[in-house]
């Protein structure tokens, strides 16, 4: 399994002039090659680098290695858009966001990401230190510094590329690291399943609620902060606007790290298997009121199911994701759906069987048993006979047993 390790660089003023020369360049040779492939409709790296590779090295002074890391760079950000513009995140052919997205070529900032290799840059562990190519020559003696977590997984597992990039005057390098995975554990019977909503982010079926009331005050009151700063418009509000927008997402990223630790950790030491709702395509399945849009699309979700996944993997947990269709509706106790079930958005009353219960831990529950019976029947479907399968010949041929289509048993989904 990939992760990647993020490490802070401590340059001298002279180094950091180097490195910024350094991504100026590369990022202003990237966004030449853009033009040339867009022009030539060409995105492929091995016929990119045919049109580009010797102009990149006499215009710009890079290295080999810096120059064949800049045209796939190009490749891949016109593959990433080919991706998107497929998954319809650019809107739909026609549009405006589509035409925008597709009628020019792709460029790149003058500090964007630059991604290097072991021949431009090598790793002292030992004494945290660097030796990284620049346009100025190579640099030796560049310190940096991280956790202690980071630095001894980095120093073990390290493996393949590294980004460099810089953030508000700030040096970084980005590391991947190879982690191996725990073998996962196929004897579970129970869940532990997470409701996600709006105003508690997340309830656990055991009932505990992760990141509620308390953290919506302070949504609400950025959210406040940022329309007024977006009404002011001036060149001080938006440069506020931009600091404020990084530390939402900071806190956002930071509560779904914890949310997501405590809930493999409290699946991991009980034995059982964690179970999520499917949220695919949710955007445009719910139909909600502007301030409630507002609300449900500010959180970071979808980062949240990433984040229980890939530590999952490395605990090995199964992760199974369930269709989390009627489960607010749905009586955890007897099973009657109705839509008067939910009296408001804390309290659940069942008209049926008079259960009562709070309305996001009965959901969680819900997404439990459906996770349940989705392990149940893989479990059958695996070890059931197969069955012959007619043939011209008139011989039976086994057929292999399929689990069912479903998403489950396996954390990298």
């Amino acid at each position: 399994m990939k992760l990647v390790v993020q490490v802070k660089l401590e340059p001298t003023p002279v180094q950091a002039a180097a490195l910024e020369a350094t991504l100026a360049a590369c990022n202003e040779a990237a966004t030449w090659v853009s033009t040339v492939a867009f022009e030539k409709n060409t995105k492929r790296t091995y016929d990119l680098r045919k049109h580009t590779y010797t102009e990149i090295r006499s215009r710009w002074g890079l290295g080999a290695q810096a120059a064949q890391h800049v045209i796939k760079k190009t490749c891949d950000a016109y593959a990433t858009l080919k991706a998107n513009l497929k998954a319809g995140n650019l809107g739909r052919p026609g549009s405006r966001r589509h035409v925008k997205a597709t009628g020019k070529p792709v460029a790149f900032r003058p500090q964007s990401a630059q991604p290097y290799d072991d021949r431009m840059l090598s790793w002292q562990m030992d004494q945290h230190r660097i030796s990284i190519w620049t346009v100025h020559g190579r640099i030796k003696d560049i310190s940096f510094t991280g956790g202690a977590q980071q630095l001894a997984t980095l120093a073990k597992y390290r493996k393949g590329e590294s980004d460099l990039l810089v953030r508000d005057g700030m040096w970084f390098l980005q590391a991947t690291c190879e982690i191996p995975e725990q073998p996962l554990n196929t004897e579970v019977d129970d869940f532990l399943a997470l409701d996600l909503g709006i105003v508690n982010i997340a309830t656990t079926s055991d009932g505990e609620i992760m990141a509620g009331r308390q953290l919506n005050r302070t949504r609400e009151r950025d959210r406040k902060l940022r329309t007024k700063l977006q009404k002011k418009n001036t060149p001080s509000a938006k440069r506020r606007l931009k600091e404020r927008r990084r530390k939402e997402q900071r806190r956002a990223r930071d509560i779904n790290h914890k949310i997501a630790k405590h809930v493999v950790a409290e699946a991991e030491r009980t034995g059982r298997g964690i179970a999520l709702e499917e949220l695919t395509g949710i955007r445009e399945r719910v139909r909600l009121r502007k301030p409630q849009r507002v609300t449900l699309h500010s959180w970071a979700f979808a980062q949240l199911d990433g984040f229980i996944c890939y530590k999952s993997r490395r605990a090995g947990v199964p992760v199974v994701h369930v269709d989390a269709a009627y489960t607010s509706r749905t009586c955890a106790e007897c099973g009657h759906i109705d839509k008067a079930n939910r009296v408001n958005q804390a309290h659940f009353a069942c008209r049926s069987c008079g259960f009562v219960d709070h309305a996001d831990r009965n959901g969680s529950r819900n997404i439990r048993a459906r996770a349940c019976e989705m392990w149940r029947r893989r479990g059958v479907e695996s070890t059931a006979p197969a069955s012959p399968r007619k043939t011209r010949g008139g011989t039976g041929r086994k057929r292999s047993a399929t689990t069912s289509g479903a998403r489950c048993a396996s954390p990298s989904l």
